[in-house]
């Protein structure tokens, strides 16, 4: 193996390592989040964490000295992003406090599969039918999910909220790919946590409940899985491509699965088992083939997809 190929292989093992990292301790803060919408309201808790978050990005820019680098290019684009963020944020808290973390996170899982079917009249793109089936196996999969658990049904509020945040996430996630062109990633991580902090704290006013101090450190404890998940996801993309650290993506159910029994008792039911496992399947085809479509185009003659 030449010395070359040997760089490229420890680069995308390091890249999985920071993906299942960054995984890990985002579904330390989703539980986090779960914890404490039961004390506050959905908009509330989605400011505190934009704001724990913002704390911590804010601190690392200014030890770098980067704020000369947040000037934000297509500002429109920006503030739609940012309101994206909010009703993504929002809608995962309000499902989050209704649902088991795994089944949100079951439900939330099938936002690749939205970015691919939006990707349509987004980008423009073409989408082969064996995809189109994938996406349909993948929704079937979350309807699985759905079935009753042996206790009553999901709520269909909480199922909504689920879905609603799923889409949004998909759509914010496409419009990275044009904002990516003139601005870094800090920049669009930092004004889409300010936009985040300032609409949900003033939809939050109606609702404010104070903060007393023993909850500070769930904030503390959000924030910073907040800034190291955001810094380990992007590291894992820039050391490999989203084909080969994308799956790893899907571990965050396993770490549903195990924050649920040890902290909520909560056994996934036979459904929400085989329903994650379709819309995980789903999901590495579409990455799957988005990769061997990518080697293709890359080959002197390569045939029609």
């Amino acid at each position: 193996m030449s010395t070359a190929t040997t760089a490229q292989a420890t680069e995308r093992l390091r890249g999985i390592s920071a993906m299942v990292a960054a995984v890990f301790v985002f579904a330390i803060m989703d539980a986090s989040l779960k914890h404490l919408s039961a004390q506050y309201g959905m908009f509330q808790v989605a400011f505190l964490r934009c704001v724990a978050s913002l704390a911590f990005l804010c601190a690392t820019i200014s030890w770098r000295r980067g704020w000369s680098g947040l000037a934000p290019r297509s500002p429109a684009l920006h503030l739609f992003r940012g309101l994206l963020g909010i009703a993504t944020l929002a809608s995962f808290v309000f499902a989050v406090h209704s649902l088991s973390l795994a089944e949100t996170y079951a439900l939330f899982l099938c936002a690749p599969l939205l970015m691919t079917a939006l990707s349509v009249p987004i980008h423009g793109e073409h989408v082969p039918p064996r995809r189109w089936l994938a996406i349909a196996a993948g929704l079937c999969g979350v309807l699985l999910v759905l079935q009753p658990t042996g206790r009553p049904a999901a709520p269909l509020a909480a199922v909504a909220a689920a879905a609603l945040s799923a889409a949004c996430y998909a759509i914010s996630a496409l419009t990275v790919r044009t904002l990516g062109r003139t601005n870094s990633s800090t920049s669009m991580v930092f004004w889409s946590l300010l936009v985040g902090a300032i609409g949900c704290g003033l939809l939050a006013r109606g609702d404010w409940r104070p903060v007393p101090a023993h909850d500070l450190g769930w904030l503390a404890l959000i924030g910073l899985c907040g800034a190291l998940g955001q810094y380990w996801l992007t590291d894992a993309f820039r050391r490999a491509p989203p084909s080969v650290v994308g799956p790893f993506e899907y571990t965050s159910i396993l770490w549903a699965f195990a924050i649920d029994w040890i902290f909520w008792s909560a056994i996934p039911s036979p459904g929400l088992l085989v329903g994650a496992a379709v819309v995980i399947a789903s999901g590495i085809f579409v990455i799957w083939d988005e990769r061997r479509l990518a080697l293709l185009a890359m080959s002197p003659a390569s045939p029609p997809p």
